[in-house]
């Protein structure tokens, strides 16, 4: 079954897919530095950024550990606390950008090499929270921190998951690293845990976060996600979830996890349907017909729920994952793509080199990755046409061309080769990403496996 069209229903959802608004994933970047380039982040052409998770987790540079929650009611890690998050959605309300965030309601954070107990925070954390009072008074986002925010009944038995396709297990089961492994605590379904989290969100809506990108939502079940995203949450929210799949309607994974959640709720999530058309559009023996509608065939999420990307976190920092990081040259060719074509709101992933994978020049390869100036003049692109109504004028295995209207013209070419596309224009077009010009009449001369994106002249 397909997903039903709900956009009407979403509040900021439906204003955030209406109005241009490409995410910057600040992946692991401390507040300070956000805040730091608000202005410049804007004159990018950026509507928004994603933050990482705004919880209190262990004081550790290592990024895994800010998806290991400790306490909701503060904000305190590696990247800064209460003082400077509030600081950076003031900088990013001040120059017109939306700040969105990641949440972590699955689970809590695997202490089991230092403690027995499912008291969170731990006892040590909070004594340091009495020996501190006024600080973390100053700290607090909401609650009673002289209390624990979960006890041990707040959670389920303790199991691993070991039948991914258990839609039972991967909903009630720890993720864990393996047999040796404890996990990650799972968080039950009742009246406190709900309460917790929804005192958490309002927090941070009352701070002015406008975005909240649920973390491991695959491992959460219908009935979780309805309590807490009710309509008082959701209204003038962007909410989506990560349910990753490997594929579209048909596949497995798409019809235990992410069609139900699409089908139950009004949320949007993360594009993995298109995403894996894309992968296999721009492989050697993938064909770009794919790319003319694959929302048609269920292999896209509807443009008003879907958050689309070229890349996410857990792909270059997860083994399990790693095979998915495309080519250079096919990542830049994906992202043309999700910022050419029309519908879902793209995701520009950066890092500060967590993975360690180098690009072709030697330096990390997603640093920079959102100023490079071809990205810059596709989220151009991106912003001119945005909404435009969208016209396929060819389209083979190795390349594709679409019109947005009378504002521009997306040329895809996956081939080795350049191509002398048959293709003819009425009037003058210049290239945003060379600024060559194509003359009215001519055809249009495309480089091997590259892009232009085409305006008037």
């Amino acid at each position: 079954m397909r997903e039903r069209d709900k956009e009407d229903m979403n509040g900021l959802q439906d204003t955030q897919s209406s109005r241009a608004n490409v995410i910057l994933h600040a992946f692991d970047w401390k507040y300070a530095d956000i805040a730091q380039r608000a202005a410049e982040i804007r004159a990018l052409g950026y509507g928004s950024v994603l933050v990482s998770p705004p919880m209190k987790s262990e004081q550790d540079e290592r990024w895994w550990l800010r998806y290991q929650p400790q306490d909701y009611r503060v904000i305190e890690n590696a990247l800064g606390n209460t003082t400077d998050f509030k600081a950076m959605v003031a900088a990013l309300n001040h120059v017109g950008v939306f700040t969105y965030v990641d949440v972590i309601f699955n689970h809590m954070a695997n202490e089991a090499h230092a403690r027995t107990d499912l008291n969170y925070p731990s006892q040590t954390v909070m004594a340091t929270y009495q020996a501190h009072e006024e600080r973390y008074r100053e700290l607090t986002l909401f609650g009673d921190l002289s209390q624990p925010l979960f006890t041990e009944q707040d959670f389920v038995d303790a199991f691993g998951i070991q039948d991914w396709k258990d839609t039972w297990q991967v909903q009630n089961g720890r993720i864990s690293g393996g047999p040796s492994d404890p996990g990650l605590p799972t968080l039950r379904v009742c009246d406190h845990v709900i309460a917790q989290q929804r005192a958490y969100l309002k927090a941070l809506k009352a701070i002015g976060v406008k975005g909240f990108r649920i973390d491991a939502a695959k491992h959460m079940t219908l009935e979780h996600l309805k309590r807490v995203w009710t309509d008082d949450i959701t209204h003038d929210a962007h909410i989506f979830g990560e349910i990753i799949t490997d594929g579209g309607a048909s596949k497995e994974e798409y019809e235990l996890f992410l069609a139900p959640y699409l089908q139950e709720t009004c949320l949007g999530a993360y594009d993995f349907p298109l995403f894996s058309t894309l992968y296999q559009a721009f492989s050697n023996q993938g064909s770009l017909e794919s790319l003319i509608d694959p929302y048609c065939f269920g292999q896209a999420l509807s443009k008003g729920r879907a958050i689309t990307f070229a890349i996410t976190h857990d792909i270059p920092n997860n083994d399990v994952f790693l095979d998915l990081v495309m080519d250079e040259a096919s990542e830049w060719l994906a992202y043309a793509y999700i910022l050419g074509r029309d519908g879902g709101v793209p995701l520009i992933y950066t890092d500060l080199d967590t993975s360690g994978i180098k690009g072709g020049d030697g330096q990390p390869r997603w640093q920079n990755a959102w100023q490079d100036p071809k990205m810059v003049q596709m989220i151009a692109f991106h912003n001119l046409t945005h909404g435009e109504p969208m016209r396929v004028l060819e389209a083979t295995d190795d390349w594709l061309v679409i019109q947005r209207g009378e504002a521009g013209i997306l040329v895809l070419n996956k081939s080795l080769e350049p191509q002398s596309l048959s293709v003819t224009l009425e009037n003058d077009w210049r290239d945003m990403l060379t600024g060559v010009t194509v003359s009215s009449g001519q055809g249009i001369d495309v480089a091997a496996q590259s892009a232009m994106m085409l305006v008037p002249a």
